[in-house]
């Protein structure tokens, strides 16, 4: 298969069978984790292929026109550095699975919970493969919606929503600063495509925009990968299952962040500017979170700021800005993710069995359960840098590297002394991880008694501890193409020498590293007037200041809105009346100088009786708003005046469109009247008030006309030829107004059946579970009765209910040659099912209503989405329509469009909407007559 197709697919499958879990759990839980388990593992089996040349230094390109003219395109990019994360990603995701199979509770019938974590998988995966800067941060946000979902996992718990929230707020605002930052980046390089930006570092870094991009850029890195002051979202957000913990902090979520550094590592670093600003960060981080990791009493919460520190130590070897740092920075990143996977699930383990975190009470776990305390150990002493374990290599390198640093020239014994005391402290909160819940005396006050867990909830970390002593014991054999591969990708040029081995002598940082065990272990020792000393601080609560800053942010922009979005219109006219003058007075009336006049019809007596019928209905629907059923009236005749307008200049689809909507508009609008209070609050004005409404009137009124005026009156370049010219050939069809919509202009109609579809959802939620009483009147006054329907409508409706599908079905068959199509076509089905509910009463149209419309809605968004991506198949552009002749028996030659699905796509969204809308106003009424009744 081609490798294009396979990286595309790679993409694919994870986000197009992401709902395959939640669709399995019908059949039991197991078959829900056997899904999402298929779908890793098939992620894996497609990346198969393509690792050979990966790893032989080949970068795989793919691309798909998307929006060129905006730089935005469907290409993908898999190199070293992208093969790296692609293997994390999902195989650790395997092992997730599995885990949190058993982890959590069986009444959870976990197919939310495997499709939130395949909807997550395909966005990180999308961070890792994109080529298109653009498309990246589409992905990089879809990563912080997801994270969010599943951090708030369980909802139910305020802790859960709280963390969510923190993460969403703190990734989102970081996710906005590196929008701007690409946008910067992008408009310095005139593309938005890697290959073009990774080449051009020394302009980047010459350019007068350069500061302003790398913080920009730093700062959603910063905000992802919890770097300081950033850090506080990610202990709080341990509130989700230690399973989600496990993936987002080992692999995914916070490694996005350290992946952007390392992917724009060859545009951005090489300046003093990168130096201080990126190794300040991770040097502050790594020192500050080590040292409260220690202090922690809740085992996750350990492992949290642990996670922390071991970014600010990956940020700090990649700012440090020499080859070799860099390949420690990918090596490191590589050993994280593995040691601390197997630790979160670990901690887990201890959780779920002794039905409590704090290592306080929890201790001597050895005696209980020997295999999970061995296999932590060996984990947690990878996360300390024990020789023979994969994190002790990665450690060596970065002491190494300390070592005559050129920037610490002058004193050169400062950055060698701090990655001591940096590597004591990993070892004191690892000893205190590994003696406080392994040994440390008996457990006190456990809610159950501990025991060792289910054989398979212990093999995905049996499969992570082995890999620890794998990559530690034989680096060369196991890890040393992948790492060259992922490091030459970050370098964007040759490597530098370095050996994988357990042992390069007795030098100076190995000295650093027995210094570093020893420390570590001294500080444990002293761990009594430590916490004394720590637990005699005033510690600020970070929860407990975003959530202040929350609420007060919400008071004010409570508060604004009530004083700006108040209902009124006069404020609202006021306001865009004010703005506009301030606007033109800031940047300077334009000076009027020759006047442009486009050719105009002139009026003629049709033109005058239709403008003179405009002022009328909307004069009077103004003057007559208390009398709601002739304003509706007088409203439709404005509608009817507008289609009449388009009749008048030969535009028949929009005047056919126009009647439809209006029909169902003014319908719809009917129904509602009978939920109108009966009392019409109008206040009383004087005449000071009525002056004031009268100006506020013209100005905003008469502003938009003249607006509207210069606007037609100004010659334009009109592109209707070109679609007139390309209609036929380029679309299929003779209507070019439908084949605007369904191919030239697809994308838009495909937003705007999205908007409907989801307001009708909206409906369906909104008046799902409304009760209200039942009125003895309508808005107008008029009794109101469920059983009395007019005889003569009710039998002039039923048979024109038939009669208007086949018309419906007529307009859509011939939308692509003559006026009509799908939208329309949807509409007139609409508006007849209304007709009969209004003449026969939600009984006899009950039948008719949709039953799951989510399903229906998407169905519809399916087929006209569907259409579009078949023809990424075959290298076209998404949406691009083909057509031809085919020879049918007894019929004859006949002309096929693949845009009629499209449409057909259309029409189900429409059809849909209108009947969610009237079905929910129609078990509305029922609801309020028995409410009613029972009152």
């Amino acid at each position: 298969m081609n490798s294009s197709v396979l990286l595309f697919a790679l993409l694919a499958v994870p986000l197009v069978a992401s709902p395959l879990p939640l669709l399995m759990q019908r059949w039991g839980r197991g078959y829900a984790a056997l899904a999402a388990a298929a779908v890793m593992a098939a992620c894996l089996i497609v990346l198969a292929p393509l690792v050979a040349p990966t790893l032989a230094g080949h970068v795989e390109l793919a691309r798909l026109a998307w929006l060129p003219a905006y730089g935005l395109d469907l290409s993908l990019r898999l190199d070293g550095l992208g093969l790296l994360f692609c293997l994390l990603i999902p195989g650790i995701g395997l092992l997730v699975v599995l885990y949190a199979y058993y982890y959590l509770p069986v009444t959870d019938a976990l197919g939310r919970f495997y499709s939130l974590l395949l909807l997550f998988m395909s966005a990180m995966l999308g961070v890792v493969l994109s080529e298109n800067l653009i498309l990246l941060l589409i992905f990089w946000e879809i990563t912080s919606l997801s994270s969010f979902l599943l951090v708030a996992y369980g909802h139910q718990h305020h802790a859960a929503r709280i963390g969510a929230r923190m993460a969403l707020a703190v990734t989102g605002g970081g996710g906005l600063a590196l929008l701007a930052g690409i946008l910067l980046l992008g408009n310095i390089v005139g593309s938005y495509d890697l290959s073009a930006v990774l080449q051009a570092g020394e302009r980047i870094r010459a350019h007068e925009l350069y500061a302003p991009t790398l913080i920009l850029i730093l700062l959603g890195a910063f905000t992802k990968s919890a770097q300081f002051p950033f850090h506080f979202w990610l202990p709080n957000a341990m509130a989700a299952p230690t399973p989600v913990s496990a993936y987002l902090h080992s692999a995914t979520m916070v490694k996005a962040g350290v992946f952007l550094l390392a992917r724009l590592y060859p545009a951005l670093a090489g300046s003093d500017l990168w130096f201080w600003l990126v190794s300040g960060t991770g040097a502050l981080t790594l020192v500050y979170a080590a040292s409260v990791a220690l202090f922690r009493h809740d085992i996750k919460g350990l492992l949290a700021y642990s996670t922390i520190s071991q970014l600010g130590l990956i940020t700090l070897l990649f700012g440090l800005d020499t080859p070799l740092t860099v390949v420690a920075g990918v090596f490191h990143i590589i050993n994280h993710a593995i040691f601390k996977a197997s630790l979160f699930m670990a901690a887990g383990v201890v959780d779920h069995e002794c039905g409590t975190r704090d290592m306080r009470r929890v201790n001597g776990m050895f005696r209980y359960m020997p295999i999970t305390a061995t296999l932590a150990i060996v984990a947690a002493g990878s996360m300390a840098g024990v020789p023979l374990l994969n994190g002790f290599l990665s450690k060596e390198m970065f002491f190494a590297e300390t070592v005559g640093h050129p920037v610490f020239a002058q004193i050169s014994w400062l950055l060698p002394m701090f990655a001591t005391v940096a590597g004591m402290l990993a070892v004191a909160y690892s000893s205190r991880f590994i003696h406080d819940v392994f040994f440390n005396g008996e457990p006190i006050d456990l809610p159950r008694t501990p025991h060792e867990p289910p054989r398979w909830m212990r093999a995905p970390i049996k499969v992570l501890v082995a890999l620890c002593l794998l990559l530690g014991i034989f680096p060369e054999w196991s890890v040393a193409r992948i790492l060259a591969a992922a490091a030459s990708a970050t370098l964007q040029g040759p490597q530098p020498a370095y050996t994988l081995a357990i042992w390069h002598g007795f030098n100076q940082p190995f000295v650093m590293s027995l210094l570093a065990l020893g420390g570590g272990v001294l500080i444990y020792a002293l761990r009594a007037p430590l916490f004394a000393w720590y637990e005699r601080r005033s510690h600020r609560q970070p929860l407990l200041i975003f959530e202040r800053f929350y609420h007060a942010l919400s008071r004010l922009a409570g508060q604004l809105v009530a004083r700006i979005d108040n209902g009124s219109l006069q404020r609202y006219s006021a306001l865009l009346i004010g703005f506009v003058l301030l606007l033109g007075a800031w940047a300077g009336w334009p000076v009027a100088g020759e006047v442009l006049v486009r050719h105009t019809h002139p009026a003629d007596v049709s033109a005058l009786l239709a403008f003179a019928a405009l002022a009328l209905a909307a004069l009077g629907a103004t003057v007559l708003h208390r009398q709601r059923l002739l304003a509706i009236v007088l409203v439709s005749i404005v509608g009817l005046v507008v289609s009449l307008t388009f009749v008048r200049f030969s535009a028949p689809d929009l005047a056919l469109t126009q009647l439809a909507v209006e029909a169902g508009t003014i319908l719809l609008m009917l129904l509602v009247l009978y939920y109108l209070p009966h009392k019409k609050c109008t206040p009383a004005t004087t005449i000071t008030r009525k002056l004031r409404d009268l100006l506020l009137a013209l100005g905003a009124g008469g502003g938009l006309g003249w607006v509207s005026w210069q606007m037609l009156g100004t010659p334009f370049e009109t592109i209707s030829g070109y679609y007139l010219e390309h209609s036929v050939p380029g679309g299929g069809g003779a209507n070019v107004v439908n084949v605007i919509l369904v191919d030239f202009r697809g994308f838009d109609t495909l937003g705007e059946i999205t908007v409907l579809a989801t307001v009708a959802l909206a409906a369906h939620v909104l008046l799902g579970g409304l009760v209200l009483k039942a009125p003895e009147r309508d808005g107008d006054g008029r009794r109101w009765s469920a059983e009395a329907h007019p005889l003569f409508l009710s039998m002039m409706m039923r048979p024109l209910l038939p009669l208007a599908i086949t018309v419906s079905v007529f307009i859509y068959l011939r939308g692509h040659n003559v006026p009509g199509g799908g939208f329309v076509a949807g509409l007139i089905t609409g508006v007849a099912l209304v007709m009969q509910y209004l003449a026969n009463g939600i009984a006899f149209t009950q039948p008719l209503m949709p039953r799951h419309p989510p399903r229906l809605l998407a169905l519809g968004l399916f087929l006209a989405a569907g259409i579009g991506l078949a023809s990424l198949f075959y290298g076209r552009p998404f949406l691009t329509s083909a057509h031809g002749h085919v020879p049918l028996p007894w019929i004859g030659d006949v002309e096929l469009a693949s845009a009629m699905v499209f449409d057909l796509g259309v029409y189900v969204v429409v059809v849909t909407v209108v009947l969610t809308v009237l079905s929910e106003l129609g078990r509305l009424s029922l609801r309020t007559l028995k409410k009613g009744e029972a009152d």
